[in-house]
C-alpha cells in the first residue's frame, strides 16, 4: 500500500492564466543558449570558443571546481558567443543551431546491468550529471558525494506551475529508465500528489512512492525530504527534477542527449495559456511570441511567480524550468483610497479583504508589486503557518541575518532550500527577501565547511 503523508500547513494561491492541457506549435529558433546560473553552485569554465562546431551533447562548459562535471549543448551548430558580465562572469554560451540536428552518440545502455558508478560515469560523460542537485546547500552536486537517498518530486503545486502528469505523457518509458538508473546509486523516493493517477507514477518501479496530501508547498522536494529522510549534518541527499529523470532515461535508451521538455506558458497576461514542447535554452521571446501584448508593462518569469527569475524577453528557457509565466508589472497601478476599499478581487491571506467570502475557487490577477517597504522582523508565527517543516523558521532567518552559524545548524539549515521559503516570503509582513537570505546563508555555510 502506498504511503500517504498528510500536511496541514501551507497555502494554495489560485492565479488566473493556468495553462490548459493542449499544446501549441513552436517555431524553431536560430539560436539557443545554456546559462550557467541555472546550475546553482557551479563556477563555469567555458571549454569552447566562438566559431567551434558542436553536436547536441558536446560540452559547452564545465564546473571549474570539478572539471569532470560537464554541461552539454542542447543543439548542434556553431558557437556564436560567450557572453560575460561583471568580473568576466559567464552569462551564457550561445549556439546557432543546424537545420538538421546532429547528436553525439554515447551508446545505448541496459540500466539493469549497470552499477551505480557506471550510471554516474555515463551521466558525467554526456554532460547531464550537473542536473542533479543536493541537500545540504541546495546546489548542483558533484560525483564525490555519496547520497543516502535520492528524491524526485512529481508534484508541482506552486502557482501556475506546469502539470508533470501532462509532461509525462509519451515519456513513461524514459521516466522509468531514469528512475531505475538512479536506484543503482541510492534508494529513490518518488513523491506524487493525491490527485495524480498516471501508472508511471503510482506504479513506478525501483522507487518508494509516497503520496503527499496537502496544500502548497507539499510538492517541494525539501518538504518531502524533511518528512521521509531528514538531512542531518554530514548527510547528503540528491534531489532530481522529474524532467531531468526523463533526460537521463533518454540518454540510456537512445544514447543521445535530448533536452526537449514540455513547458507551460501561463499567466494572466498570456493569450490562450497552454503547453509547448521546447528545448532547454530556447529563447523566451520565441516561446511567447504572439501570446502577449508587448505594449504593456509585463514581467516575464522563467519559472513560477514565487520562485522563478525575472528574465524578460531576452532570457532563455532554464535547465530546471517547467513553466514560463507572464504577469503585470504593476508599476502603473493606481488605487484611490485602496486601503479602505472592500476589495473583492484581491487575494488576502488573513481575510483582510472581503474576497475570502468568494471561496477558494476564485482565480486572482496579481502583479509584481511588493506593496510595502522592508520592516523589522515581526515575530508573528506567520512563516510557520505556510511552512510544513520541523524548523523554527523565524529564528532561522534571524540566525542567518546575524551570521550565527552554530545557531543555523541547530535550527535545521542543512535540510532547506530557498524555494521552501517562497510562501513565507509571500505572506511576510516584514517584506523581507527570504529566499535571497536563505541562499546567502547556505552559500556562507558551504564555504565554511569546504
Amino acid at each position: 500500500m502506498t504511503n500517504v503523508v498528510k500536511l496541514r500547513k501551507g497555502l494554495d494561491i489560485n492565479l488566473k492564466g493556468r495553462a490548459t492541457k493542449t499544446k501549441f506549435p513552436l517555431n524553431p529558433s536560430d539560436e539557443y543558449a545554456l546559462v550557467p546560473d541555472d546550475f546553482v553552485g557551479v563556477t563555469p569554465k567555458v571549454v569552447v570558443r566562438e566559431g567551434d562546431m558542436v553536436k547536441a551533447g558536446d560540452a559547452l562548459f564545465v564546473n571549474k571546481n570539478c572539471p569532470e562535471v560537464k554541461f552539454s549543448s542542447p543543439v548542434s551548430g556553431i558557437v556564436t558567443a560567450v557572453l560575460r558580465g561583471e568580473r568576466r562572469k559567464v552569462l551564457c554560451v550561445k549556439v546557432k543551431a543546424d537545420k538538421e540536428m546532429v547528436f553525439a552518440d554515447f551508446g545505448k545502455q541496459d540500466v539493469e546491468k549497470l552499477s551505480g558508478e557506471e550510471v554516474k560515469g555515463h551521466l558525467l560523460q554526456a554532460g547531464l550529471f550537473g542536473y542533479i542537485n543536493q541537500l545540504p546547500y541546495a546546489v548542483s552536486t558533484t560525483p564525490d558525494t555519496k547520497p543516502k537517498s535520492i528524491f524526485v518530486s512529481a508534484l508541482r503545486d506552486m502557482p501556475l506551475a506546469g502539470d508533470f502528469e501532462y509532461e509525462l505523457t509519451g515519456n513513461e518509458h524514459d521516466f522509468q529508465t531514469g528512475l531505475t538508473a538512479l536506484s543503482k546509486v541510492a534508494k529513490v523516493y518518488l513523491g506524487i500528489g493525491k490527485g495524480q493517477r498516471a501508472e508511471a507514477l503510482t506504479q513506478a518501479k525501483n522507487a518508494e512512492v509516497t503520496v503527499f496530501d496537502g496544500p502548497c508547498p507539499a510538492g517541494n522536494v525539501g518538504v518531502q525530504v524533511c518528512h521521509l529522510d531528514p538531512v542531518n549534518k554530514g548527510d547528503v541527499v540528491w534531489t532530481v527534477d522529474p524532467a531531468a529523470v526523463i533526460f537521463f532515461g533518454r540518454l540510456f535508451n537512445t544514447g543521445k542527449v535530448n533536452l526537449m521538455r514540455t513547458v507551460a506558458v501561463a499567466g494572466s497576461e498570456v493569450d490562450n495559456p497552454a503547453y509547448v514542447d521546447a528545448l532547454v535554452g530556447t529563447p523566451v521571446s520565441t516561446i511567447i511570441e504572439g501570446k502577449i501584448d508587448a505594449q504593456k508593462s509585463l514581467r516575464v518569469i522563467n519559472g513560477n511567480p514565487l520562485t522563478g527569475r525575472n528574465t524578460g524577453l531576452g532570457g532563455f528557457l532554464g535547465a530546471h524550468t517547467s513553466e514560463i509565466t507572464v504577469i503585470p508589472e504593476g508599476d502603473h497601478a493606481d488605487e484611490f483610497v485602496g486601503w479602505i476599499l472592500p476589495r473583492f478581487n484581491d487575494f488576502s491571506v488573513n481575510r483582510s479583504y472581503f474576497s475570502w467570502l468568494l471561496g477558494k475557487n476564485k482565480a486572482y490577477t496579481m502583479d509584481a508589486r511588493v506593496k510595502g517597504g522592508e520592516r523589522k522582523v515581526i515575530m508573528s508565527g506567520e512563516y510557520d503557518k505556510v511552512l510544513p517543516m520541523d524548523i523554527y523558521a523565524e529564528y532561522l532567518i534571524k540566525a542567518i541575518i546575524t551570521g550565527d552559524i552554530d545557531k543555523q545548524e541547530q535550527l535545521g539549515i542543512y535540510e532547506i532550500s530557498p524555494e521552501d521559503f517562497a510562501l513565507a516570503e509571500f505572506v511576510d509582513s516584514s517584506k523581507l527577501e527570504l529566499q535571497k537570505i536563505i541562499r546567502q546563508g547556505l552559500d556562507i555555510l558551504r564555504k565554511e565547511n569546504a
